[in-house]
């Protein structure tokens, strides 16, 4: 008998309250708002059962429905704020879901800001994903660009190594970048997880985390000024492709003239 695969579903987080660029999460981005490569690439990935958008926002969730995912309810405004963590708004989506008949084995949180991330990403991370044995949940991380070797604390007006790690008779601080143990940090590309771990531990990563290594500029993560004006010479030049979008683009409004 053919074993049969467990169910996803694609989670897309988009609060309204962005402040270092307001509207992040629709900001027009090659002609679309960012939320809409997004979409695109969770429905092309074929991985997901439903993709669904939390927002605050029924302006937003206006918009991911004109690109084909869904929006069963909007996020409570106290779910939506700067310090509001990620398992509020992931158990209650889940819950409210499940409330609704809709029950899946796994979640993946696909953020708008990487709008590079392609449907072939998110197939490789859930290929990934599933041939671990006893695995929590997968997440992605790139090479750290600034080593925590070399970073310190003040205080006191003395400083002292972030990292209590290193040998004492070489200290990573005074180490050359080749000499120091690699080390990985989180970007916003993609996370998975067995629905499980929120429901019973009440947490979206549990305890055995596996990593996927984004590359290129799949975990690229597009949050201020900088960011929107590197992703724009990214698609500008050709350096990376965008995920395709077959959606004629959202009506152009003075709210979206004025991002």
């Amino acid at each position: 008998m053919k074993k049969t695969r467990p169910t996803a579903v694609a989670l897309i987080p988009a609060r309204a309250g962005s402040k270092r660029v307001p509207d992040k999460n629709v900001r027009p981005l090659a002609g679309h708002p960012l939320i809409a490569y997004t979409i695109a690439g969770a429905s092309q990935s074929g991985v997901f059962s439903s993709i669904m958008v939390s927002t605050d926002s029924e302006k937003y969730a206006d918009i991911a429905a004109h690109y084909g995912a869904e929006v069963p309810f909007l996020r409570p405004v106290e779910l939506a704020g700067d310090l509001s963590p990620d398992i509020e708004w992931v158990e209650y989506t889940l819950k409210r879901l499940k409330d609704q008949g809709c029950h899946y084995d796994c979640f993946s949180i696909l953020r708008p800001t990487s709008p590079f991330r392609l449907p072939e990403t998110i197939r490789r991370a859930w290929e990934m994903f599933l041939a671990g044995a006893g695995v929590d949940s997968l997440r992605a991380v790139e090479k750290c660009k600034q080593h925590p070797g070399k970073m310190w604390v003040v205080r006191g007006g003395t400083m002292h190594p972030l990292l209590p790690l290193s040998p004492a008779e070489q200290p990573w601080h005074s180490s050359q970048y080749q000499a120091l143990p690699e080390v990985y940090v989180q970007n916003a590309s993609l996370e998975i997880a067995w629905c499980r771990v929120v429901f019973e531990e009440r947490t979206i990563a549990g305890n055995v985390v596996v990593p996927f290594f984004t590359q290129g500029h799949e975990g690229l993560d597009v949050n201020n000024p900088y960011d929107w004006q590197l992703a724009e010479e990214i698609v500008n030049s050709g350096q990376a492709s965008l995920p395709a979008i077959s959606h004629v683009s959202y009506p152009v409004t003075e709210h979206s003239r004025s991002l």
